[in-house]
């Protein structure tokens, strides 16, 4: 039985976009209010979708937490094992079918992987959030508000290279401050310039020479510039350009012998960005207006951090992104609330939906009531920075890990052939192979045992898929149990909805309400970056040793001096292998991890190493998914949405 009166579930699971149209939407209104959400706390988006006020949370600040769930996974397949269909079933089985409070907290999907080669990420079969064609476009505009505020602050940041590189000093600070009515005045946001320089005067009139000079040149050096612009599609022309080649700037170089402003840079996709991590640690508006002002973007030719309040923009980003801090409303296949918030990808960000979405909905559901949230690509990488990131900023404790499973992911790691997205999957993933699936089990035990690490109990989800056999599952399930797994549970959600994962449900029930949880970070703040990089490549990897690039000791060298060295780190690493070589499957040994470079997003809160030959633009493949994505003309309606 699904608990949706526009479908029945069919043997042969249709298409994820004809079930999500065919189902029966609920008004949003109602929604909201079986949780009791009041109509003053939420701003409606139409009838579908909508954004909830973090008054919520103030109202219900004396509630206690629900119990705290996070769906992680081993090392995928290309295709992915079914990490955000698992979070939707599992919610579903919570609130339709075992009548328990849940709410589910999702990571917003970027458009990159949507019309590439994954699709999207409002999970699939039976257990998706829908409308699934909003869930994964545009939603109500978050991370096009974060692509502007960001490429907001590059084109504030080369503007300002370029006019300090073409004007005098008494012109430049005629032009920052510029008379009016026979009075000079310094902008709100120039005070904080002013007193990180120790200046104590209010009155442009009464700086020196010399303070005027340093008020108004930030000297950035264009070899320190880490911040480069964004878009949220995979492009990978992008991931190297030349800048400022027009021809008014280029008569700028010349003349003022200024070449270095026509740099070499790169775009990033957008939710790789600071931003999108700033939201995602966010606590409030306040919170968040703070932590746009500290963000790095360079360093002045003396080794100072040029931030967005001395290039006087953190206000501007801050009014860019007033909307993006409430969390978007909207519901699963069978009813139950979900709240999408914040889309960092995990292997080159640090993969986790907002802390104030979950704050919201652990207050929501109150005592006894489940919050489910997802940490993106494997555990090693989403699951890592879910601990030591996203909990250590929230304070949160997760009381169990569902770690999610699949026998063709476990036979991919015992020595099958490869998977790639685009082309047809081999015989043996849809076949018995004992063996294969055996020797895989090794990924899912590295997974368990990481998990215990960090003290979180695991309950292991099976993802059943048709081709699976009972002999494969059997297996699976013995080594998770072996492996110290609280609980291992074979989940048939994607083509039973709620139903399909009752099992699963339970377990977490059980394991909750247990109170088996005995919550620790990795490390303490106290380590040094390096040894914080070794914490995890040696524990959660399984690295032998850690190698650094001459740019990259360079970078951890300042960034220390500079006080940043008590920072958590988040490693841009590949998610197809716990190695760095996304070839290298099971449980790699004896490898060294190479940190190419190492950036510092202070505004987020986090330390950035950059391992291998990892990219922050993706690229399109020959046959993308968007050759099969059009619109009926008839209709409106989309089509070919995976």
């Amino acid at each position: 039985q699904i608990y949706n009166e526009g479908l029945e579930l069919e043997a042969k699971v249709p298409a994820d976009i004809v079930i999500a149209q065919k189902a029966k939407l609920r008004d949003i209104r109602d929604i909201y209010r079986s949780v009791d959400l009041l109509d003053e706390e939420v701003e409606l988006y139409g009838t579908s979708k909508a954004k909830v006020s973090l008054a919520v949370r103030d109202r219900l600040r004396e509630n206690e937490n629900g119990f705290y769930v996070c769906v992680a996974g081993i090392n995928p397949t290309p295709l992915g094992e079914g990490k955000s269909t698992t979070t939707v079933g599992l919610t579903q089985a919570l609130g339709a079918h075992l009548g328990k409070k849940v709410m589910a907290c999702l990571r917003q999907p970027s458009q990159g992987p949507t019309f590439g080669i994954k699709g999207g990420a409002a999970g699939g079969g039976y257990s998706q959030v829908i409308p699934m064609e909003e869930f994964n476009l545009h939603l109500t505009g978050d991370i096009h508000a974060i692509s502007a505020a960001h490429n907001l602050l590059a084109a504030a940041m080369d503007a300002r290279i370029l006019h300090e590189a073409s004007q005098t000093d008494e012109n430049l600070f005629d032009r920052l401050c510029p008379e009016k009515n026979g009075k000079r005045t310094f902008a709100p946001i120039m005070i904080r310039r002013l007193e990180k320089l120790g200046i104590s005067k209010r009155d442009p009139s009464e700086l020196t020479a010399e303070e005027r000079k340093e008020f108004s040149r930030l000297d950035i050096d264009p070899d320190t510039i880490t911040w480069n612009r964004v878009v949220d599609i995979n492009d990978r022309a992008l991931r190297s350009i030349t800048i400022m080649q027009g021809s008014e700037e280029s008569r700028i170089a010349e003349q003022y012998n200024c070449k270095y402003i026509q740099r070499s840079s790169q775009f990033d996709i957008s939710v790789s960005s600071e931003i999108m991590a700033v939201l995602a640690l966010s606590t409030s508006l306040k919170d968040m207006r703070e932590r746009l002002g500290k963000m790095v973007v360079g360093y002045s030719r003396k080794g100072v951090p040029v931030d967005a309040n001395d290039l006087g923009v953190a206000g501007a980003l801050a009014v860019l992104m007033k909307d993006t801090i409430n969390p978007n409303l909207m519901q699963t296949l069978e009813g139950q609330p979900v709240l999408v918030h914040a889309g960092p990808f995990a292997n080159i960000a640090h993969g986790n939906s907002s802390i104030v979405a979950d704050q919201v909905a652990l207050k929501v559901v109150g005592k006894g009531g489940f919050v489910i949230t997802e940490a993106g690509f494997g555990a090693d990488i989403g699951f890592e920075k879910f601990c030591n990131i996203k909990c250590r900023a929230s304070g949160l404790s997760p009381n169990c890990v569902v770690l999610v499973c699949t026998a063709r992911a476990l036979k991919m790691h015992g020595g099958g052939p490869a998977v790639k997205a685009g082309t047809p999957i081999p015989e043996v993933y849809e076949t018995e192979n004992l063996q294969l699936v055996k020797d895989g089990c090794c990924n899912l035990i590295k997974h368990i045992q990481n998990a215990g690490e960090f003290g979180v109990p695991v309950v292991v989800a099976i993802n059943r898929r048709w081709h699976d056999t009972d002999e494969e599952l059997k297996i699976i399930r013995q080594a998770a149990l072996d492996a110290g797994a609280a609980r291992a549970v074979v989940a048939n959600h994607w083509a039973e909805g709620g139903y399909g994962a009752k099992d699963l449900a339970q377990a977490v029930i059980d394991v909750c309400e247990a109170g088996m949880s005995d919550f620790r970070l990795l490390y303490p703040d106290s380590l040094s970056i390096k040894e914080k990089i070794a914490k995890i490549a040696t524990t959660i990897y399984g690295a032998k040793d850690v190698e650094y690039s001459e740019q990259a000791n360079k970078q951890i060298l300042r960034y220390e001096s500079l006080g940043f060295g008590s920072l958590p780190v988040c490693v841009a690493k590949t998610h197809l292998s716990l190695s760095a070589d996304p070839n290298l499957k099971g449980v790699p040994t004896g490898f060294v991890l190479p940190v190419r470079e190492v950036r510092a997003s202070v505004g987020a809160g986090f330390v950035y190493p950059i391992i291998g030959t990892m990219s922050t633009m993706p690229g399109l493949s020959t046959r993308p998914c968007f050759f099969d994505i059009d619109i009926d003309e008839d209709t409106g309606k989309i089509v070919g949405l995976m």
